[in-house]
Order: structure tokens, then C-alpha cells, then sequence
């Protein structure tokens, strides 16, 4: 599931391609909303929150989330399309921009004075402009028993990090993905993830090592039974959750993290 900073890059493309110009047409695939017509309206911008993407147009918000495989292209009108018609789930149309999200695991319009209130639920955004650390940490310590890989990527506690990240967070930090909330220190762990994530929302082939060569980027997230690149360890692989249906794929290095 993609990142927050894939997230926020596609919203920053849709907002360049689309903010301020008029729809001309809408073609929304999805049988609830498939008599939306925002044409003649402004698309006053689009915006990132954690992973879900809103684009408020008119009085409406068009909220969207990737999961697993959707993607949101930008296009110029006439330009052939990078995947079958079958694949996209949504269609909006200016005079300049032709913009389609292919695959996408959400898609809904609902008026814009409901946003706040439908994402209430959603923990501090770390791209956010009003991102707080202090309430992050509130909302963590507000279950300590949770092993820290679960309560670091659930996005009601802080909006953004996915696997990825949270495996990586916890081997910066020394953590074993068990280890419980109560005993890690949460203002370390929330600082480090926010400047993780901050330092590669420009980036495409996202680095936690420092390092941008394929294969090199990242210290123990998909490298099961590979040597940790710190002290050569075998990187184990697991699964957590709190739940069958919510398990997640972990890795870690039994020696650096414990």
C-alpha cells in the first residue's frame, strides 16, 4: 500500500495539473456516484491527508485512496491512456487536463462541509501543515499494551506512515516490532518518523539508509533472510497485527533491534 509520501506527491500533480481551471466533464465508475456531473465547476485544489487524496471542487469534495494498486495519472487531452479503460474509476476533465484514477480502492464525493468530520478519525498528518507531534504521542500512549509496529502504522494514532516506514522506523530506533507502546520512547520514534517521511515526499525512489542505488535504500523492510547491513544478522520475517485480517508484513534484525 503505497506510502504517505506517494500520497502527497500525486496530490501536489493533481494540484498543479487541475487547481483553478473549470471541469468540463466527470465520469465517475462507481455506481453510487455515477450521476455526479461537476462540470462547470472550479477545482479549487487538491490536497494530501495522510493517504487518503481529497479534491474539492465546487462545494463538492472528491475523496479517493489508493490501497493497494490505484494510481491517479495526469494526462492532455488526446493523449492515450497508460492502462485500459476498464481500470479507471474515475474521469475529470478540464480544457488543459485529463486527469483518471486507475485501480483506485476508495472512491466517493461527499459535500465539502462533511470533510472534517468524516476524517475526524484520522491521527496528525506528519506532511500536514498543522502536523502535532504532541498529539501523536497522545494518541499512542493511549493504548501501551500495543506492540509498536501495529500502533505506528495504525493512521488513527498518526496519518502517513505504511509498512514501509514503520518497519524501518523500528530498526533506526532499535525496536523490536513486539516490543509494547509502553516501553519505547515515543517523542524519539514520532520525531524520527516525521523527518523520514519529510525527507522523501520530493523523492520517487524513497532512501532510509541514505543510500538511492536499487537496492541499497532501505535497512530491513523486504530483505527477509538477507544480512542486516548494520552487523550481518539474518533479518527475520513475520507477521503482526492485531487481527487475522489486519496482519502485516515485519522485518527485523534480532541483534539491532530488540
Amino acid at each position: 500500500m503505497p506510502e504517505g509520501d506517494t500520497v502527497w506527491r500525486a496530490a501536489r500533480r493533481l494540484d498543479e495539473a487541475l487547481a483553478g481551471a473549470s471541469v468540463t466533464s466527470t465520469d465517475v465508475r462507481v455506481p453510487r456516484y455515477a450521476t455526479v456531473d461537476l462540470a462547470g465547476e472550479t477545482v479549487h485544489g487538491v490536497a494530501a491527508r495522510g493517504k487518503h487524496l481529497l479534491m474539492r471542487i465546487g462545494d463538492q469534495v472528491v475523496h479517493t485512496h489508493l490501497k493497494m494498486d490505484g494510481e491517479w495519472r495526469v494526462l492532455r487531452p488526446g493523449q492515450r491512456w497508460p492502462h485500459p479503460a476498464h481500470r479507471a474509476r474515475i474521469v475529470i476533465t478540464t480544457p488543459d487536463t485529463v486527469a483518471i484514477g486507475f485501480d483506485l480502492g476508495i472512491v466517493e464525493v461527499f459535500p465539502a462541509d462533511e470533510e472534517a468530520d468524516r476524517l475526524a478519525y484520522l491521527g496528525p498528518d506528519l506532511l500536514g501543515d498543522d502536523w502535532d507531534a504532541a498529539e501523536a504521542m497522545r494518541r499512542l500512549a493511549a493504548h501501551p499494551e500495543q506492540e509498536i509496529i501495529v500502533a505506528l502504522a495504525d493512521q488513527r494514532n498518526l496519518a502517513g506512515l505504511g509498512n514501509v516506514y514503520v518497519n524501518e522506523l523500528c530498526f533506526l530506533r532499535g525496536l523490536a516490532p513486539g516490543r509494547p507502546v509502553a516501553d519505547v520512547e515515543l517523542e524519539r520514534a514520532v520525531a524520527l518518523a516525521e523527518r523520514l517521511i519529510r525527507a522523501n515526499r520530493d523523492r520517487v525512489a524513497r532512501t532510509t539508509t541514505g543510500d538511492t542505488r536499487p537496492g541499497k535504500r532501505l535497512w530491513v523492510h523486504g530483505r527477509g533472510s538477507q544480512p542486516c547491513r548494520r552487523c550481518g544478522t539474518t533479518i527475520r520475517h513475520a507477521r503482526h497485527g492485531r487481527t487475522e485480517l489486519e496482519l502485516r508484513e515485519t522485518w527485523w534484525c534480532p541483534h539491532c533491534q530488540t
